[in-house]
């Protein structure tokens, strides 16, 4: 019996191959089967989101650029425009000729006939760098986007994102040109007349560096600060919504700025809360049709603007407070106090700036708010993006 059961155990010995043989079989295949290397995206998704992050910047500094532009009235001193950049004059021949170019068209005619070479010399830098630092834009998006696509950094989303980008920032040059040129026309005739560009071409050449900027920044923060999900209970207030709101909010008064810088109307009323004696002026309505008032008449442009700027103010500072006792993640309360803050802030420097006369420091470091505040409030909607409720 014993030397039957002997004889079975080493016939299975025989089939059953032991662990020295598992372990010379798993090394062979572990040999044959060439190892894959795992392909990790992290590093890459840094790379391009510092490149988005770097794009925000520069459009950032441009319509800051721009802003001090058009409060030094510098951007009709350039009245050729090239595509690769025009060349800036080296010789004083060369700065009276293009002084010559200027003289030539409404803005000298009318509001600078007295103006030297040595003034135009300023005006003209002003308008320079505004357009070199666009043309820089460019080829700081343009030069890595190539690199980067042919890397295969870009992912199917992210593709459509740059193309997006790369069109915005060409139609912004075309639009900036085709904003000058609407106070290079001639269609000031009377002395009184202001040489101005359009303003709704101005408000369409700022919305579309907000625009922009609002998305590259955005794509920026969704490859560089990962967020999780995360659950509250249910409220009344919806804090997705309201964070899309203010966003709307804080562009919108924006917007409405730029018809305000365009028509001057911030010289028209220099008092706050009060328009001159009056809540409401009584030169609201005097354009007709009645609603051209709301564009091209600065009385009413300037009150729009005061009403947007308090609305953006009370929206946020409700945000703020709904949202005291929810359990938020520490980045979103963050987020939710920076765009409080900085909407009071940004309300403190439009006021200031409107009693003072619109001075270039404070206009500038108001204009340059809006894009904070905007900033601010599309960090915060990155953060809540995840949001999750509780069913009731």
């Amino acid at each position: 019996m014993l030397r039957l059961l002997q004889k079975r155990t080493s016939l299975i010995k025989l089939v059953v191959p032991g662990p020295r043989l598992h372990q010379t079989i798993a090394q062979t295949a572990i040999k044959e089967i060439p190892a894959i290397k795992p392909i990790s995206t992290a590093k890459s998704d840094k790379t391009v989101g510092r490149w988005f992050l770097g794009v925000s910047g520069m459009v950032f500094v441009a319509v800051g650029l721009g802003g001090v532009t058009r409060l030094t009235e510098s951007g009709l001193s350039m009245v050729t425009w090239k595509l690769t950049g025009e060349r800036m004059p080296r010789t004083q021949e060369e700065w009276v000729q293009e002084f010559n170019l200027y003289q030539q068209y409404p803005e000298y005619k009318l509001k600078n006939v007295n103006m030297t070479v040595e003034e135009f010399k300023f005006i003209f830098m002003m308008e320079y760098m505004h357009r070199m630092w666009g043309r820089a834009i460019g080829g700081f998006f343009l030069l890595p986007a190539v690199y980067f696509w042919r890397k295969g950094y870009f992912c199917a989303k992210t593709k459509k994102s740059v193309l997006l980008l790369g069109t915005l920032i060409g139609l912004q040059g075309l639009m900036g040109w085709y904003m000058v040129k609407s106070g290079l026309e001639d269609r000031f005739q009377d002395p009184n007349d202001v040489p101005r560009v359009s303003q709704y071409r101005l408000a369409s050449h700022l919305a579309a560096a907000f625009v922009l900027y609002s998305l590259s920044l955005s794509k920026a923060m969704s490859l560089l600060i990962p967020t999780n999900t995360f659950v509250i209970a249910k409220k009344a207030f919806n804090i997705k919504g309201l964070t899309h709101l203010t966003k709307a909010m804080v562009l919108l008064t924006a917007i409405s700025g730029a018809f305000v810088a365009g028509l001057d109307a911030g010289l028209v009323y220099n008092s706050f809360p009060k328009m001159g004696d009056k809540w409401i002026p009584e030169d609201m309505w005097t354009f007709a049709p009645i609603q051209k008032n709301i564009t091209e008449n600065p009385t009413t442009v300037q009150f729009n603007h005061r009403i947007l700027g308090i609305s953006t103010v009370t929206l946020t500072t409700a945000l703020w407070l709904v949202t005291r006792r929810m359990q938020l993640p520490k980045r979103a309360n963050w987020a939710i106090n920076a765009v409080v803050a900085m909407a009071w802030t940004q309300a403190t420097l439009g006021v200031t700036t409107l009693l003072n006369y619109v001075p270039v420091p404070l206009a500038t470091a108001h204009q340059s708010g809006s894009l904070i505040l905007l900033s601010f409030a599309l960090w915060l909607s990155h953060e809540v993006r995840l949001l999750k409720y509780l069913p009731k």
